[in-house]
């Protein structure tokens, strides 16, 4: 009988705990879905102003669901469509060359500098980070691309300068110098050697952060124009981004000339159809790796 009191009674105690654990899991699911909506209802709206009549938005202004649905915007935007592909084309192949490669050679860099044992580890780190800081100027940085790589016109002006960048370098190192170092020892006592260790040990126990790294790549690549503002004159070699900046100034210049055109220029909704056909495969991409997105940044920023 007494054990039976002293287990309703210890009963009774937890249920008050419970209740407080579950209001509190309440009231953070509650501010996660708050900024959950956010995040996506700003992403609907640019997709309903692109399905919206120009003049439409005027009269009645923004909404979430498309004013006048119309497919103007995009028919305005896609009446040379082999221009849109080709400009796809150089952004897919400077994204997937440039975060293979980058991923790589950031690896390749980041693996000495988490070894202890490796004599120059302290000076490469201060070169690293020292670049996080400073850097040579935008003028040396065009001078040396163009005069002394003569990468003018030049697909590799869209992927070179981004390979290698100082801080996925350092989030490398960090999640690289908390591998076990037993299994490292352990590898080379069975006469495995370092380039073995790299590829086939450090690499596959490091997906997580190099997914992470991986898509901040990809995000770096496909959102880029600057590069091709700099370099770029050919529209063959156009990327997305930077057809994209071109055909808005046009539609501005347009917009701003009437007498120029007898069609309406859909200003707000073709800038909106822009950006939609721009996020769009970057969208997907994430949603495909972000399963690794806050493990990678985790992992990569418990420790210097």
């Amino acid at each position: 009988m007494t054990s039976l009191t002293e287990g309703r009674t210890l009963a009774g105690r937890r249920r008050p705990r419970r209740r407080r654990v579950e209001w509190g899991r309440f009231w953070v699911h509650l501010v996660l879905l708050l900024v959950g909506a956010a995040c996506v209802v700003p992403m609907l709206l640019v997709l309903s102003i692109s399905f919206s009549d120009e003049r439409a938005l005027a009269l009645q202004g923004y909404s979430l669901l498309p004013v006048g649905f119309t497919t103007f915007a995009y028919a305005y935007i896609l009446q040379e469509p082999a221009q849109i592909i080709q400009a796809y084309l150089v952004t897919a192949l400077v994204t997937a060359v440039g975060t293979a490669g980058g991923l790589l050679l950031c690896s390749l860099l980041a693996y000495p500098l988490s070894r202890q044992d490796y004599k120059l580890r302290g000076p490469l780190s201060f070169y690293v980070f020292f670049t996080l800081l400073f850097s040579g100027g935008m003028v040396p940085f065009y001078i040396l691309m163009t005069r002394y790589l003569g990468l003018k016109d030049n697909i590799l002006a869209l992927i070179l300068p981004y390979m290698v960048t100082a801080w996925y370098v350092l989030i490398l190192r960090t999640s690289f110098a908390q591998l076990p170092v037993e299994l490292l020892d352990a590898a080379r006592i069975d006469g495995a050697g370092e380039w073995r260790i790299f590829f086939q040990i450090v690499l596959p126990l490091s997906k997580p952060v190099l997914a992470t790294i991986g898509l901040f790549f990809i995000l770096r690549y496909w959102n880029d124009w600057f590069l091709a503002l700099l370099f770029i004159n050919k529209p063959t070699l156009y990327p997305l981004q930077y057809l994209l900046y071109v055909l808005m100034a046009n539609i501005n210049f347009l917009a701003s000339n009437p007498q120029t055109t007898g069609i309406p220029i859909p200003t707000q909704s073709a800038r909106m159809a822009m950006a939609v056909l721009a996020f769009g495969p970057a969208l997907f991409t994430f949603l495909l790796l972000q399963k690794y997105f806050v493990r990678g940044i985790t992992i990569g920023g418990l420790k210097g």
